[in-house]
This record gives C-alpha cells, structure tokens and sequence, in this order.
C-alpha cells in the first residue's frame, strides 16, 4: 500500500481502487496533513467525498487533542488515538462528526480514567 500511495503524482485523485491489494470494490482515500499520511479502507457502499471528510474530522479532532499532531502524538499516545477513532466510528458506524464533541468524550474518558488511576493509587475501593 505505501509503494502504491508514495508512486502516485501530487496532480491525481486521492482515491484509489484497490482491488490488488484488499479484494474486489475497495477503496483507498488518502490525504497528507504536514508529514503525515492518513488512509482510510472502505467498501463500494461507502460514499468517496463522506470518507474524505470523515478523514478531516479525524484529523481536526487529533490537533484539537494535540496540538498540532505529529508522529511522537500518535506513536506514545496510541491509546488515546484509539479512543478518538471509537468515539467517531463504532463498528463500521459513524457516531459522531462534530470534532468538539469528540474532544470533550475523549476528555471526560480520561478525566474518569485518571480518578480511577488515582484512587487505586492511595487505596479506595472501586464503587459498585
């Protein structure tokens, strides 16, 4: 897949057929946001245009977590990014496309894993 996406002139679609490398009506979108690369899989039954955008909701909830994602972010905080993909897409779902919304699930998960972090740490009993 890399040789295929790093091959293709600047002047092309970022959509690609990729039915050597995944199977019959596959599809590849990419996008390149600073040095890094971002692609998404999809089916024949998925629109182009709304992966596209869902790849720049991705990504605009990524540099609202961040600041200005770069590779360090996603390679020591891979959980996280994790945590933002299901709070967007839930087998095969989109949940939710509104980045701010996502920030603010993303936080309060991490606010109630920290607590909990914490608690542990000095000794209370989970609650019930």
């Amino acid at each position: 897949m890399r040789a295929v996406l790093c091959s293709r002139a600047e002047n092309v679609s970022n959509f690609v057929k990729a039915d050597s490398l995944f199977g019959p009506n596959v599809w590849l979108v990419y996008k390149t946001f600073a040095t890094l690369y971002f692609v998404f899989i999809f089916d024949k039954s998925e629109n182009e245009l709304a992966m596209m955008d869902l790849m720049q909701v991705f990504v605009e909830t990524l540099n609202n977590c961040f600041k200005e994602v770069c590779e360090l972010h996603i390679v020591f905080n891979f959980y996280k990014i994790h945590m933002i993909l299901d709070e967007i897409i839930l087998g095969g779902q989109v949940l939710e496309t509104s980045s701010e919304e996502v920030v603010n699930a993303v936080d309060a998960i991490s606010r109630c894993v920290c607590a909990r972090a914490c608690s542990i740490a000095i000794g209370i009993p989970a609650a019930p």
